[in-house]
């Protein structure tokens, strides 16, 4: 089984691939030149583990929250891939990939992602034994909302702790702010969500028309007619 896996929802390119037990991973900050180099960089990690995008069985998207111009970038050139390929499709939460880069840590994990407008992506997550639990929907929240959610000694990471480091150690007892290589999502935590959801059966996958991404500011992404 080989499964080809990005995220664009941070201004982080990542991107993932599995290949018979083994992971592929590549992160590029791209900033504003995501759409350029979005085709180069899969071409490359693909050329890198010996394969072309007609040997992928399965390919696997972050679908945000996040970005909504990275979100449509890396939705498109998944869907592209998949439709023209005729393979199934994954989505994923970006929150749910992050949640990941805790690594052997243990407890209430939080993380956070700068919405803009004095807002933030969130969710919580208990881990436990190396037992991953989501405790909440992504949610779209004021930070003073998010802390009155976390519990004490709550583990935070994501872009936003840069923005409200100072807030979380004031509004959380025994907060653990992670360092800043773990606020970005990680490309072989993509790969092991998306195996995971392969193996819970066709319920977890979709078609590629069918990827959606996760909005969380719905009237900013309406169309209105006129």
């Amino acid at each position: 089984m080989r499964i080809l896996g990005i995220d664009t929802s941070t201004k982080f390119l990542s991107v993932g691939i599995y290949d018979k037990g083994r992971i592929y991973g590549y992160n590029l900050e791209v900033g504003r030149k995501l759409s350029a180099l979005i085709n180069p960089t899969i071409k490359k990690v693909l050329d890198a583990a010996g394969l072309e995008a007609g040997d992928i069985d399965y390919f696997a998207c972050g679908i945000g929250p996040g970005s909504f111009t990275g979100m449509r970038v890396g939705l498109a050139t998944v869907k592209g891939l998949a439709w023209s390929l005729k393979k199934p499709a994954v989505g994923i939460s970006t929150l749910d990939i992050l949640s990941r880069n805790v690594g052997l840590a243990e407890g209430t994990v939080i993380p956070m992602l700068d919405a803009k407008r004095g807002l933030v992506y969130c969710a919580l997550y208990r881990k436990k034994n190396n037992d991953f639990k989501k405790l909440s929907p992504d949610m779209l929240l004021t930070p003073q909302g998010l802390f009155r959610k976390a519990k004490n000694g709550s583990i935070f990471l994501g872009d936003a702790v840069a923005l409200y480091r100072s807030r979380i150690l004031t509004g959380v007892k025994s907060a653990v702010i992670t360092d800043y290589d773990f606020w970005y999502p990680k490309p072989h935590n993509i790969i092991r969500l998306a195996l995971e959801k392969i193996a819970g059966g066709k319920k977890n996958l979709t078609s590629a028309l069918n990827l959606e991404p996760v909005y969380l500011y719905p009237k900013e992404c309406q169309i209105k007619k006129s």
